[in-house]
C-alpha cells in the first residue's frame, strides 16, 4: 500500500510518501511560504539531490496540488498516477478530550475538529484546510487523523486541571492537553528498546526541542505530564514562543501599550522566546554562532533556554521517581550538542552523568546514540524523531483493523530489531535549527 502523510502548518505543508509493504519512503518534502508569497517546494527522492520548485501557493490546496503533480510527473515522480495512493494520514494538532487515538476521518470527526479550532486556532484551522484539500484531490480513499494530543490523554486529572475556576474546564475545555504526541511516543518506544525493557516498565523524560519545544514525563510508558498546555505556548522557552511567564504580564503590557488581545497573542507566539530575547534570531544555529562570537544577548538566550529545560527535568524527576533515561529529540535536541551540555550541567547529583565527548559527536539526524557516561545510573539518548512514521503506521493499522491506541499498540519501531530503513528527506533537515 502507498500511504501519503500530510502535516499542514500555518505557512507550510510537509509530506512523505511511504511504500508501506516494502518499508521505505518513496519521496518527501516541504512546501514553504504557503499563503505569504514567494512559495517554494523542496522535493526529495531518496538517493537523489533535493529539487527546489518555485511556485506561488496562495493556499494549502494549491500546495497539495503541487505535491501530487510532482509525485506523478515524468521527471520527478515516483508513482505513475495518484490513484496508486491508498490512504492519507493527516496530523491534527488538537483533539481535545474527545479523541484519544487516531481514527478514520468522517463528517462527525471533521465537525469535532472544527469545534476545537478555538483551542488551537493557529493549528487546527490549517490542519482542516489540508484535510479538505486532500479529500477533494484524493476522493474515495481513507483519510486518517493522527492527533498530537492523543498520547497525553493518560495524564491524571491532578496534572491536567489548572487551578482556575472549574467551570472554565467544564464549559470551555480549559485544561492541559500537550502536543508533539507522535514524537514523544516514537522516541519513548525507541528508548525502551535501547534499554532492553518493555515500555510499560520504563520511566523517561523526553525532550522535543525545535522551534517549538515540549518535555514529557513518562511513567511506566505512559505520559503523566507534559510542558505544553491548553495551547503550545506554555512550557519551555522556544524559538518564538515565550513559554512559562507570569500571567500578570500580558494584561499589564496590554494596558500600558494599548495592545489588543489578538496582538498580544501574536507577540507571545511569534515575537517572543529566542527571537524576543535576541531581537534577531530564532534559529539556534544562529544564536550559538553569534554567542561564540561574543554576542551577549545570544548568550543570554542560550542560557535561559538551557536553564528552563533543566528546571523541567528537575520537576519531572520529582513527579516520576526513579528515572531510566533522558531522551533528546527534534532538530535542536538532536543537533545542538551545546544546549544538551549546558542543560545537563550539574545534574550528576540525580544520577544523570553526561559523556561530553560522546555528546559532541552526537549530531546526526539519522543515528540513535547514547551520550551518558558508562557509569551513569540514568541513560541519556539522542534519538531522531520520526513523526511521519507514526502517522503512516497508525494509518496502515487502522485500515488493517489492528489499531488500538497509542499506549497499547505494538508499533514496529518499539521492537529491538527495528532498523531505520526509511530515509529522512533533506527538506526535513531545516528542523536542525528550528523544527
Amino acid at each position: 500500500m502507498i500511504i501519503l502523510t500530510i502535516n499542514c502548518w500555518s505557512y507550510s505543508v510537509r509530506y512523505q510518501l511511504f511504500d508501506w509493504d516494502n518499508n521505505k519512503v518513496l519521496a518527501g518534502g516541504t512546501v514553504e511560504r504557503v499563503i505569504i508569497g514567494d512559495s517554494f517546494f523542496d522535493h526529495e527522492i531518496p538517493g537523489s539531490p533535493t529539487v527546489r520548485i518555485e511556485q506561488d501557493c496562495p493556499d494549502h490546496r494549491t500546495a497539495i496540488e503541487l505535491i501530487l503533480r510532482t509525485l506523478t510527473s515524468s521527471e520527478l515522480g515516483v508513482i505513475s498516477d495518484i490513484s496508486e495512493i491508498g490512504a492519507v494520514g493527516h496530523r491534527v494538532a488538537h483533539g481535545g478530550e474527545k479523541f484519544t487515538h487516531s481514527l478514520l476521518i468522517d463528517d462527525e470527526v471533521m465537525a469535532a475538529v472544527r469545534e476545537m479550532v478555538q483551542l488551537a486556532p493557529q493549528h487546527n484551522s490549517n490542519n482542516i484546510a489540508g484535510i479538505e484539500a486532500a479529500q477533494a484531490l484524493l476522493p474515495g480513499i481513507p483519510h486518517v487523523a493522527i492527533f498530537d494530543t492523543a498520547f497525553h490523554q493518560t495524564m491524571p486529572e491532578h496534572a491536567f486541571i489548572y487551578p482556575l475556576p472549574h467551570e472554565w474546564y467544564e464549559e470551555y475545555g480549559v485544561r492541559r492537553y500537550g502536543f508533539h504526541g507522535a514524537s514523544h511516543l516514537f522516541v519513548s518506544r525507541r528508548a525502551a528498546a535501547l534499554l532492553g525493557k518493555p515500555a510499560t516498565q520504563c520511566n523517561l523524560i523526553t525532550l522535543h526541542i525545535g522551534k517549538g519545544a515540549s518535555l514529557c514525563a513518562i511513567k511506566n510508558g505512559a505520559s503523566i505530564d507534559t510542558s505544553m498546555g491548553l495551547t503550545p505556548i506554555e512550557g519551555a522557552a522556544m524559538g518564538t514562543r515565550c513559554g512559562d511567564i507570569d500571567p500578570g504580564i500580558p494584561p499589564f503590557i496590554m494596558q500600558e501599550k494599548d495592545v489588543s488581545p489578538r496582538e498580544m497573542d501574536t507577540i507571545l507566539n511569534m515575537k517572543s522566546g529566542m527571537l524576543g530575547i535576541t531581537g534577531r534570531y530564532k534559529d539556534r544555529r544562529d544564536i550559538i554562532r553569534e554567542m561564540e562570537a561574543g554576542d551577549d544577548r545570544c548568550r543570554l538566550a542560550f542560557e535561559i533556554e538551557a536553564y528552563r529545560l533543566k528546571k523541567y527535568i528537575g520537576a519531572y524527576l520529582a513527579a516520576i521517581g526513579p528515572l531510566d533515561a533522558l531522551v533528546f529529540t527534534a532538530g535542536v535536541g538532536v543537533m545542538a550538542w551545546q544546549i544538551r551540555e549546558q542543560t545537563l550541567q550539574g545534574l550528576e547529583i540525580f544520577g544523570i552523568v553526561l559523556d561530553k565527548e560522546a555528546n559532541r559527536k552526537a549530531v546526526s539526524l539519522e543515528s540513535e546514540m547514547k551520550i551518558s557516561a558508562n557509569h551513569s545510573p540514568v541513560k541519556i539518548f539522542v534519538i531522531p524523531t520520526a513523526e511521519e512514521l507514526v502517522f503512516a503506521e497508525d494509518t496502515a493499522a487502522i485500515l488493517a483493523g489492528t489499531y488500538t491506541d497509542p499506549a497499547h499498540f505494538p508499533y514496529s519501531f518499539a521492537r529491538a530489531d527495528f532498523k531505520r530503513t526509511y530515509h529522512l528527506p533533506d527538506s526535513n533537515r531545516r528542523d536542525a535549527g528550528e523544527g
